[in-house]
């Protein structure tokens, strides 16, 4: 059976070299196939790690009561990835504000960290230095329960710090870089914001950009709250109200007690529609994973049509080989060999050859994730895993190409095949 095996490889070998612009032609949609199912998996697990990485970064089961909703809502007001996105009615909501937070921190029962945040963009200085259009986020100081901020350099503010208005600041890395680069350290600096100036009391590390991050922490900087809103004017500024959930408590459970909560606050009407909405995080975790499934859907299809040109051209090979090796077959039919072992040697000559092909396609991917340039949000990588995937769907299709040649080489008779021309 080994003999055998080697013989099929060889006379596999013996075709792609036999014919070589047939083989190519035959081989490009394999190739290509292969190259765009796992080029999508590699993309996709991409995608994957970056919006883990941003979802790490925060808590898990946070809550965000804002203006406006992360996606669609149906007619009930709830967030569904379905729903219309009716954007002429959000914009008329009144924002989120300080006394919607404070009800809610004074209210609220199930919630444990309730915060808030005020955001807006200013231009930073520091001495000659300037940065323009950067986002200012104005937090309580329990922000960090909220977004994990691990401090590179320095300390968080404190409650005091934030109740007294106290002129401190939080730079993100790469905000940290552009302003002090590496020869100055920051804390303990003066810097400008917009008119006002602060004093740097700490630098977050390096994050990196994320899909569903709440904001570019990197690039962002942070005052207490009290101190923000001397500096903002939160009826022109955009806010948010985040909040996680106590232990032992389901997300839903307070979604729904901040809901009662913001409609008794706002003096709504049973009959009236929610003027706010709750965006829940394992939501959106849902519909990242719906749309990875989608994109997988349509990566199989774009793939599989290639795939079945490429299979009718491995099948066409494999129709000529059997043509080419009738005279063959009859003799070692005549000799003694079984039917199993034609079949046998046919389709281990079509693996080969779709094997072949579903390589160069790997090989292809592998040569676009060496060139693709550095991100600071994404790395691409090709796994081992989807090389085994790439190489399993490749010899399925073989199997598939090869069947019926395969079949019609054993099936002839040997009297018949010794004689052919």
């Amino acid at each position: 059976m080994e003999k055998l095996y080697r013989e099929s490889v060889a006379f596999a070998f013996s075709q792609l070299q036999g014919d070589r612009f047939r083989t190519f032609l035959s081989l490009l949609g394999v190739s290509i196939g292969i190259f765009s199912i796992v080029a999508i998996f590699t993309a996709i697990d991409a995608l994957k790690e970056n919006v883990k990485k941003g979802f790490e970064s925060m808590s898990p089961d946070v809550v965000m009561v804002s203006q406006w909703p992360m996606m669609g809502e149906d007619e009930e007001g709830n967030a569904n990835m379905a729903g219309e996105f009716r954007w002429w009615e959000y914009m008329r909501r009144p924002k989120t504000s300080y006394e919607d937070f404070r009800y809610l921190q004074e209210n609220s029962q199930l919630g444990e960290d309730i915060s808030f945040s005020i955001y807006t963009t200013s231009t930073v200085r520091y001495g000659r230095k300037s940065v323009n259009r950067t986002t200012v986020e104005c937090i309580t100081h329990n922000y960090n329960k909220i977004v994990a901020m691990e401090m590179a350099q320095g300390r968080y503010f404190t409650p005091d710090e934030d109740s007294r208005g106290t002129s401190v600041a939080i730079l993100g890395h790469s905000l940290a870089q552009e302003l002090f680069g590496d020869e100055v350290t920051p804390i303990g600096e003066k810097i400008k914001v917009g008119p006002t100036v602060a004093t740097v009391i700490g630098v977050i590390e390096k994050q990196g950009e994320s899909m569903v991050s709440l904001g570019n922490v990197d690039n962002t900087l942070y005052v207490p709250l009290n101190f923000g809103r001397y500096m903002v004017n939160p009826r022109w500024a955009d806010n948010s109200i985040y909040a996680t959930p106590a232990p032992g408590v389901a997300q839903d459970d307070l979604i729904g007690e901040l809901r009662l909560l913001m409609r008794s606050h706002r003096r709504l009407s049973p009959g009236e529609k929610n003027n706010f909405s709750i965006n829940g995080m394992t939501l959106l975790q849902d519909s990242v994973q719906q749309i990875f499934s989608l994109i997988s859907v349509v990566g199989w299809i774009i793939a599989g049509f290639s795939l079945l040109i490429g299979g009718f051209g491995i099948a066409n090979i494999m129709f000529v080989s059997v043509k080419e090796r009738t005279n063959i077959i009859g003799i070692q039919k005549a000799l003694g060999a079984k039917k199993h072992v034609i079949l046998v040697q046919f389709l281990v000559e079509a693996v080969v050859l779709a094997v072949a092909g579903g390589v160069v396609g790997i090989l292809l991917v592998l040569l676009v994730v060496l060139l693709l340039p550095a991100t600071d949000g994404f790395t691409f990588s090709l796994s081992l895993a989807n090389v085994l995937w790439g190489v399993a769907i490749a010899s399925v299709i073989g199997v598939l190409s090869g069947i019926l040649p395969a079949w019609k080489g054993a099936s002839l008779n040997p009297v018949d095949a010794i004689n052919s021309k």
